[in-house]
């Protein structure tokens, strides 16, 4: 995580274009990850990061701890994402194809093609979880948050986060063992 002290957050308060600017880019594309990896669908995770991003400049005044503003903008999206499900219910849809992605100049095409595969099916085990458990583990493996960090952008405790770390480890590896 980028420290505190780089990031422009008491300049975003005064309203500061590039302040935002800024902190949009750092923000963007591991907003976009999460929430994608939480809705399956790229034109709504564009919305939600949007709506994420126009929340974050309008309550901004909120936020007590400038340090802390990645997690308040991670738990803003959080709270999109769930508004979403509300709206949508939609059926858990596996991921299809990652992203077409070139192999390293030194894998061979075998070795390369065993890796997407392992990709593949480690992600698509993890959309088999449920979204509270899928959340806790891209939060904590993906992004790199702590449980207390994870808590306050879920909103639940810090006893039910580590629960849900714990059952979400427990049915991703049974997943992973299920599968062939």
């Amino acid at each position: 995580m980028v420290q505190a002290e780089q990031l422009p957050v008491k300049a975003a308060r005064a309203g500061g274009p590039e302040a935002w600017d800024a902190l949009f880019r750092r923000y963007q594309l591991p907003l976009y990850a999460y929430v994608f990896e939480l809705v399956h669908d790229e034109q709504a995770s564009l919305d939600l990061v949007q709506e994420a991003f126009i929340n974050a400049a309008r309550h901004i005044g909120r936020l007590r701890d400038d340090a802390k503003f990645g997690s308040w903008l991670f738990g803003i999206a959080h709270q999109k994402c769930i508004q979403h499900w509300r709206r949508q219910r939609p059926e858990p849809v596996p991921i299809e194809d990652l992203a077409e992605r070139l192999p390293d100049e030194g894998d061979s095409p075998s070795d390369w093609l065993i890796h997407q595969e392992q990709e593949e099916r480690f992600m698509n085990c993890l959309s088999q979880l449920s979204p509270p458990h899928r959340a806790v583990l891209l939060l904590h493996f993906i992004e790199d948050f702590s449980l207390e960090e994870i808590a306050g952008i879920t909103g639940a405790e810090l006893g039910t986060v580590k629960s849900r770390m714990h059952y979400a480890k427990k049915a991703l590896r049974e997943l992973l063992e299920k599968e062939p």
